[in-house]
């Protein structure tokens, strides 16, 4: 049986008819129709300003975004796909916090919906610090289907380390 790292959390159904498109060879087939197309935004400068656009649709009065960039070092291994931090430092006498979003960089060759899904949920945090049901709400208020994205992004993750695994194997 396929263990299914990335869907443990998700209903046994859901996991047999991810594991029947494995056994199917049909699994990398589903995803390309379901999202055919890879983004356009290949740059820090486009992510930043990719990220600034839906934050001032959705959270104008969050703090700023002061620093956005995809990330070589995020990745499945640091459990990460994304980064919000908010470093702080002393300057001139005052307590001055930089936000900050790291987006991984396998979002480079993802759909459109997987890279807008991961933008969403780290400026989500900028409101809602845990996942909690108000995050979660806040994710579907700025991306509704929020939660089929977050599925089948992790489907996604699933058939690039099978496809990581063929690749050796092969």
């Amino acid at each position: 049986m396929t263990a299914l790292k990335y869907l443990q959390a998700y209903p046994a159904a859901l996991q047999e008819q991810i594991r029947q498109l494995i056994a199917q060879g049909r699994l990398g087939d589903y995803l390309s129709q379901r999202y055919p197309q890879k983004h356009g935004v290949q740059s820090d400068k486009a992510l930043y300003g990719y990220v600034l656009e839906l934050k001032q649709e959705y959270l104008r009065n969050a703090p700023a975004v002061d620093k956005v960039l995809f990330d070589n070092r995020l990745d499945l291994t640091h459990r990460a796909l994304g980064l919000h931090t908010a470093i702080s430092r002393v300057q001139g006498g005052k307590l001055k916090a930089k936000k900050e979003i790291r987006i991984a960089s396998l979002f480079k060759e993802a759909a459109p919906e997987f890279l807008r899904m991961i933008v969403v949920h780290e400026l989500a945090h900028f409101k809602e610090s845990d996942h909690n049901k108000a995050f979660y709400k806040l994710c579907e208020h700025m991306l509704p289907g929020y939660h089929q994205l977050e599925f089948d992004l992790r489907v996604y993750l699933t058939w690039r380390d099978l496809q990581g695994k063929a690749d050796v194997v092969g």
